[in-house]
């Protein structure tokens, strides 16, 4: 009787080993497949990653950021490149708020009842800006120039100018 219990739990552990050996099997290699697909998403990503990298290097290429020969003209004038990065943007900001209809900088009147705003401005480099205007209907761009006086004071003029016509659909 005895040898009898001895040989079913003997079975029932045989048993009890080769269902835990075929279940963990089952689990590493669900793991190891999922490893495989979250590496390949990740290779996929990276490889993504860099495209846009270099996407956002090419359009960023006309910016005064990254333009080392303007910010070094400024430097060598004896200007803190950001804080003048940073007053030539507020100056065309600042010329949002005006009165009447006539914007100081760009030459077109409202065809709205809104008044035309400056919405986006680049600094290309030590002498050009580029901005995007609006009167929430109608749009465009214009090219400006700047300098710096000898009271420090800065002086923008428009070089040129651009308004979409509106396409009705």
């Amino acid at each position: 009787m005895k040898s009898r219990i001895f040989m079913y739990l003997f079975i029932f552990s045989v048993l009890l080993i080769i269902f835990q050996y075929v279940n963990s099997k089952n689990i590493i290699d669900k793991y190891e497949e999922d490893i495989k697909t979250f590496k390949s998403k990740i290779a996929e990503n990276e490889k993504s990653i860099a495209e846009l990298e270099e996407e956002n290097f090419d359009l960023n290429y006309f910016n005064i950021d990254r333009n080392d020969n303007a910010l070094d003209y400024f430097i060598a004038q004896g200007y803190n490149a950001d804080e003048l990065i940073t007053a030539i943007t507020e100056g065309l900001y600042n010329m949002n708020n005006y009165e009447g209809d006539d914007h100081p900088i760009v030459p077109y009147v409202s065809l709205t009842d809104s008044k035309l705003l400056i919405n986006k401005i680049r600094i290309v480099n030590h002498k050009w800006i580029l901005a995007n205007f609006t009167d929430g209907e109608y749009w465009g761009e214009i090219f400006v120039t700047y300098s710096i006086d000898e009271d420090n004071n800065l002086k923008y003029k428009l070089a040129e100018h651009l308004l979409y016509q509106k396409i009705n659909n």
